[in-house]
């Protein structure tokens, strides 16, 4: 599934730069703190469809050759979690909707008459979004035209005409049609765009009733939504808009937590843990209950994470390095492992482990490639129509 969404100024997919509390060494360490989460959640969903795309899958594998206890054995075994890795998309929503709502919040604290400017904020994430995608929508044509040119055809290529194209152009995808090609991950750009779309309104509201109310009404639509639309199998943004509206929420949190003298309470992280468990437990019996569930751990982790002195935060340096690209890895690595198991595999599922391993770290490279030659100038692009104020880091 980023949103998603992808760095800690620009995301998962999506997030926006903002002004920020405290001092410059608490703000470094709570930017890594999401961006260690972003890279988390982008490695977890690559290698989730990597494995998919080229292993044989945990039954037929202990049904063929599970027995034979050997380091291809114990390894395949290991990866047995990976089967959630759909849960790194709510860390996105739940990451995406701090970011986009950090600066307007941190601006609400000290001035609450302020009013967002609607055309600004839609005209940045536009530059900031959809250079990346109609990017990656053609390296997806390019990629599966060369895939389905070797037989036999992988399951995972769908159709690539201009009626899908257009389609996911337009975030349409789940509505109107299905993602496009091989590039399955597109579904929640889709959710994010629109989440973006109507930002405006939830910051409305926001000032006219608060932000409790704002996650009451938001939690009401997302059940209407959940029965009426994701039961048809209908994707919009209302079916998920309590994961990202729940980011928001921290946000607002983070934003006030000045006049707050003591600490968060460490009981949230056992909340995390306790939500996550229940979202692997959800799972066995639906995808989007899971989603529901792991969205609100990963927010309870995220509130108390961002609440430790930077002193005691943890550090995860490789992972929020990759948090810098997330973006460009979560909408490059689908079509890219397609055909690299088309070329080197004839899309035949493999026993052995070891080629999921492989693949994942040729993604990454090719995906910071296209994140220096497409993500960063679209960001560099959004933070030059920032208004007056000139963002401190060009990650938009």
């Amino acid at each position: 599934m980023s949103d998603p969404a992808l760095n800690a100024s620009g995301t998962s997919l999506p997030f926006t730069a903002s002004p920020r509390s405290g001092t410059r060494a608490e703000s470094a360490a709570k930017e890594h703190i999401v961006d260690a989460m972003r890279g988390f959640a982008a490695l977890l969903v690559a290698y989730f469809h990597c494995r998919q795309v080229t292993w044989v899958g945990m039954e037929t594998f202990h049904r063929t050759a599970g027995k034979v206890l050997d380091f291809n054995t114990i390894v395949s075994y290991l990866t047995f979690p990976i089967a959630w890795g759909s849960a790194g998309v709510p860390i996105f929503f739940v990451i995406s909707g701090y970011c986009i709502h950090r600066g307007g919040a941190l601006r609400l604290a000290a001035n609450p008459a302020y009013r967002l400017d609607a055309v600004n904020f839609w005209a940045r994430r536009f530059a900031r979004i959809y250079p990346v995608l109609l990017a990656a929508l053609l390296l997806t044509f390019a990629l599966d035209s060369i895939s389905y040119q070797l037989p036999p055809v992988s399951h995972k290529l769908k159709d690539i005409g201009l009626h899908v194209f257009l389609v996911n152009l337009f975030s349409l995808q789940g509505v109107a049609g299905r993602t496009y090609g091989s590039n399955g991950a597109l579904w929640t750009l889709a959710l994010e765009v629109q989440f973006y779309a109507v930002y405006p309104l939830l910051f409305a509201l926001r000032r006219r009733t608060g932000m409790p109310w704002v996650v009451a009404i938001i939690a009401a639509i997302n059940v209407v939504s959940a029965l009426v639309l994701e039961r048809h199998d209908i994707q919009f943004f209302t079916s998920y808009w309590l994961s990202w509206t729940l980011g928001a929420w921290i946000a607002e949190a983070k934003a006030h937590a000045g006049a707050r003298t003591r600490p968060l309470s460490p009981w949230l992280y056992a909340a995390a843990a306790t939500f996550i468990l229940a979202g692997f437990v959800a799972f066995h019996f639906g995808q989007y209950a899971a989603f529901q569930l792991w969205a609100i751990g990963f927010a309870c982790y995220l509130l108390k994470a961002l609440d430790r002195p930077a002193s005691n935060a943890p550090r995860f340096a490789l992972l929020s390095r990759l948090g810098d690209f997330s973006f460009s890895l979560y909408v490059v690595h689908l079509p890219l492992f397609v055909l690299l198991s088309a070329l080197v595999f004839h899309s035949t599922l493999q026993v052995a482990i070891w080629p999921s391993f492989a693949f994942l770290l040729l993604a990454i490279p090719v995906a910071w490639v296209f994140y220096r030659m497409v993500e960063l100038p679209a960001m560099k692009w959004s933070a030059s129509l920032k208004p007056k104020v000139k963002a401190a880091r060009a990650r938009v």
